[in-house]
């Protein structure tokens, strides 16, 4: 499986090679085994706008809960039967587990069921999902839950927090708290991203994701969370949060083009070709094929493939699968117009309902929130196909993971 994932994420290369590796290998993984760890099903919160969008005042266990509640109930599955609870968060306060386990009783699940949470940083929702997998091939747990939550309204990345006195001797290290901004525009710069192809890769998935929402088609995904926001004026008031606030579907090219770089005066990334800041929160539950059928419940899809890789930290680029549909995080423009043209994907496989540019990017969320939309997708083409969540990883890394849904 690592061998599948490493040739579409290793330097250029023999690019059919690739082709002819990916070929061979899935043909030969395409058997139903008992073994095979399966999702069963996901579902997400909307992902608001931080500071400024309806989860503002809602806490994160409060979101985290909403999912977690939703995606059993929705399948009819007792708590107690789940082995295992893993959560990516980045942002993480009271030492880490405190919101999961908190989330864990807000939801009525039993004290027997563990918990933990996991940071790896913008993969953190996708590193659950791989923490869970694990636990089930390992013959550790037979059914878990891998969630993703992040409230980057409430809860600030500015501090570094103290390190060591010795960063600056080695470049590597002092090239970790460079500013993931900055970083994008290395990559722009390093790979001849133009201004011009970052704007219209924004636009692209601005208009994706205002058509996606106005055809209903992230209705089936998102759990409605009825929570309380507080106005301006002091005022607080109960709302139910039941759709993506932060698509701009008014969004322009020459409106892109008139935004300032944000980073550096001569730069290229803005705040409309970067991912939104963003509140949010996914649930996925995953299990071992036997159990799941045992229980009776649906495959939404299989877990083929996964990697994390490390590249150098003042990059934090990644390439991704030609496949059918896949999910790249767009933490920024530059990143993912990289990866579409170092692989020669056509566009309108990339994201098809948009991405974190449109939608935002919780950070502890959108590994498990690119899982939802992923399969969702799939399952509504309604054949047989296969998908890929990429992202870039703060501090010089990537991950990726390979599903197949099976077909209806």
């Amino acid at each position: 499986m690592i061998k599948i994932i490493s040739g579409h994420l290793s330097p250029p290369g023999s690019s059919e090679h690739r082709r002819d590796l990916w070929r061979s290998d899935c043909g030969a993984i395409v058997t139903k085994s008992p073994q095979d760890v399966v999702v069963v099903h996901g579902l997400r919160t909307a992902v608001c706008k931080a500071k400024r969008g309806a989860f503002k005042d809602t806490t994160p266990d409060e979101m985290l809960s909403a999912v977690m509640k939703a995606v059993m109930t929705d399948v009819g599955l007792s708590a107690d039967k789940l082995g295992d609870i893993c959560v990516g968060n980045v942002l993480q306060p009271g030492a880490g587990a405190l919101v999961a386990r908190i989330a864990h009783f807000l939801s009525g699940f039993p004290e027997t069921v563990p918990v933990s949470t996991v940071n790896r940083q913008c993969s953190s929702g996708l590193q659950a999902l791989f923490n869970i997998a694990g636990a089930i091939r390992s013959g550790s747990i037979d059914l878990g839950l891998a969630c993703g939550v992040e409230s980057m309204s409430l809860r600030s990345m500015g501090d570094p927090g103290d390190l060591s006195p010795r960063l600056t001797d080695f470049d590597k290290a002092r090239d970790c708290i460079i500013p993931m901004g900055v970083t994008s525009e290395n990559v722009a710069e390093k790979f001849g991203v133009s201004r011009e192809k970052q704007d219209a890769f924004a636009l692209s998935s601005q208009q994706k994701a205002a058509r996606a929402q106005s055809s209903g088609v992230f209705e089936q995904e998102i759990v409605p969370v009825s929570t309380r926001i507080i106005d301006e004026d002091g005022t607080e008031r109960e709302l139910t949060v039941a759709k993506d606030d932060g698509i701009r579907a008014g969004t322009t090219l020459s409106g892109l083009n008139k935004l300032r770089a944000a980073f550096k005066p001569d730069g290229s990334t803005t705040a409309g070709n970067s991912s939104q800041v963003s509140d949010g929160a996914a649930a996925v539950l995953i299990g071992r094929r036997s159990a799941v059928e045992a229980l009776g419940l649906p495959v939404l899809g299989v877990l083929r493939a996964s990697a994390v890789v490390g590249v150098p930290p003042d990059l934090m680029g990644l390439t991704v699968a030609d496949i059918d549909v896949f999910e790249i995080n767009e933490a920024f423009a530059s990143q993912a117009v990289y990866c579409v043209e170092h692989l020669g994907i056509p566009l309108e496989k990339v994201n098809p309902n948009g991405g974190a540019i449109a939608l935002g990017h919780p950070l502890g969320c959108t590994g498990a929130r690119q899982v939802v939309t992923l399969l969702h997708e799939l399952r509504r083409r309604g054949k047989r196909a296969y998908g890929v969540v990429s992202m870039c990883i703060g501090t010089g890394m990537g991950a990726a993971a390979v599903f197949e849904y099976p077909g209806p």
